[in-house]
């Protein structure tokens, strides 16, 4: 705050899950029917749904579960409360620890109606509800294609092998405990779903930033190079310029990943994530860590590593992961995440209750390397002034920003606007349509617009 005086704004979280058991069975329906707007029209209603409640508590007193009273003494401070005079929790009460019962909202969400199976979904992580730029391990977003497992890793085995005899001189099978004999490290990198803000193609789809850029999250992963394991197999890296990582999950995902970037060091099979191993829905016991890729490159239950001398042209590279161009065509192998950013306070369903100061935050990456900058708007793009980089800015993760804000109670619209180190600047929607079109999935990093309105909720729009 650069003027103390400036008396600091409250606001209301957005709803953690505002989607009723009603609505679920309303966006199945309209899914089975072929109705292309089916999520819009359900987010809309469930939207609908939370205005009323939260009209319910609109005054300051209300929103607030615990005021400060008006006049006199503060209860809570002139009464001693039971954790000051009495004997606490013993030691080891949960052998593992877990979050105080009044953060059990935060929670990853699934989005109703998205895919017909659970099985075969995604889980948005809560990023309106994090600080920093590590995602907890329980809050890591979900993507899988045939469920998730719990592989017992002394059964689990990774196979080297090429897709000619010589190409690789030593195949091998190594174990789990193999693996984490060999040197190793232990790296920062977000990895973010291709399909993140997905829905937002066409126009505005989803009313909060957990449902619109929550297939992205970000950890420490410790694990062994794959060029370490590729060298100790003799492989001719001449002709083998190309790296297909297959899963043990019966979606039998297999990915290709090009040798330059298994060369450059930074890929590498992941055991570990956050300090722990990993957790079953993140691959356990063993995934692939492509840092800047897509994440369905980070191949979980990772089983087997061929080298070859061409893309691999798999199901979920020659149908499924594809780009569609505005001519009609497609792209391919356009794997890599581009400089991207979000405002996640304020953000969509969260209510500004005073005029007064707010700190912007936000979260910026790029699959590229380093986050060089992030410009703030909250006049729709008009003007610009540059947020802070919190330290550490690291490559290839995320990143979080911060920049102060005085609100005069009247409608703005909060966006952000990074650059990454190549000088690669976050594009408008306009721009992205010109270039991509309107019809896509993939691969959309457009600036994300928020609007506050005069009555301070916040709602996702987009301009033209």
């Amino acid at each position: 705050m650069n003027n103390p005086s400036e008396r600091p704004g409250r606001l209301r979280k957005a709803p953690e899950h505002f989607i009723t058991p009603e609505g679920v069975r309303q966006v199945f329906a309209e899914a089975k029917a072929g109705r292309r707007s089916f999520i819009r029209q359900a987010f809309s209603a469930a939207a609908a749904v939370g205005a009323a409640v939260a009209g319910a508590a609109s005054s300051p007193a209300k929103a607030a579960s615990n005021p400060v009273p008006p006049e006199g003494g503060d209860p809570h401070i002139l009464n001693l409360p039971a954790h000051t005079t009495g004997l606490g929790m013993p030691v080891v009460t949960d052998g593992y620890g877990k979050p105080s019962k009044y953060e059990q909202n935060v929670q990853r969400r699934q989005s109703p109606g998205l895919t017909q199976t659970n099985q075969a979904s995604v889980s948005f992580a809560p990023l309106q509800s994090l600080f920093g730029i590590v995602t907890p391990s329980g809050l890591h977003f979900e993507r899988h294609h045939q469920g998730w497992w719990d592989i017992d890793p002394s059964k689990h085995r990774l196979m080297l092998n090429g897709s000619d005899p010589s190409l690789m001189k030593t195949p091998k099978v190594f174990t789990v405990d193999e693996i984490m004999r060999m040197p190793c490290v232990s790296r920062f990198h977000f990895i973010e779903c291709g399909a993140n803000t997905g829905m937002e193609w066409g126009n505005v789809a989803v009313p909060t930033v957990q449902y619109s850029h929550g297939m992205i999250s970000c950890s420490e992963f410790t694990g062994v190079p794959l060029k370490l394991l590729l060298d100790q197999c003799g492989v001719d890296y001449k002709r083998a310029r190309y790296v297909l990582a297959e899963g043990a999950d019966g979606s039998s995902m297999t990915r290709t990943v090009p040798m330059e970037l298994i060369e450059s060091g930074e890929v590498f099979v992941a055991y570990g994530q956050n300090g722990e191993m990993l957790r079953p829905e993140n691959g356990y016991p063993l995934r692939l860590v492509v840092p800047g890729v897509q994440g369905v490159s980070w191949v979980k239950y990772l089983r087997r590593i061929e080298v070859g001398d061409q893309p691999y042209g798999s199901k979920d590279e020659a149908i499924h992961y594809i780009d569609l161009m505005p001519n009609g065509l497609h792209r391919q192998y356009t794997s890599t995440q581009e400089c991207k950013s979000v405002v996640t306070t304020p953000s969509g369903g969260q209510v500004l209750l005073d005029k007064g100061f707010y700190n912007i935050s936000g979260l910026a990456w790029s699959g590229r390397g380093k986050v060089t900058k992030v410009d703030v708007s909250v006049d729709g793009g008009r003007n610009w002034r540059p947020a802070r980089l919190e330290g550490p800015v690291m490559s290839k993760c995320l990143t979080r920003f911060n920049i102060d804000w005085v609100w005069d109670g009247k409608p703005a619209i909060v966006q952000s606007r990074a650059t990454d180190a190549t000088g690669y600047v976050q594009p408008t929607y306009r721009q992205l349509r010109a270039a991509r079109g309107t019809r896509s999935i993939y691969h959309n990093n457009a600036v994300q617009s928020w609007l506050v309105q005069e009555s301070g909720e916040v709602k996702n729009v987009q301009l033209s």
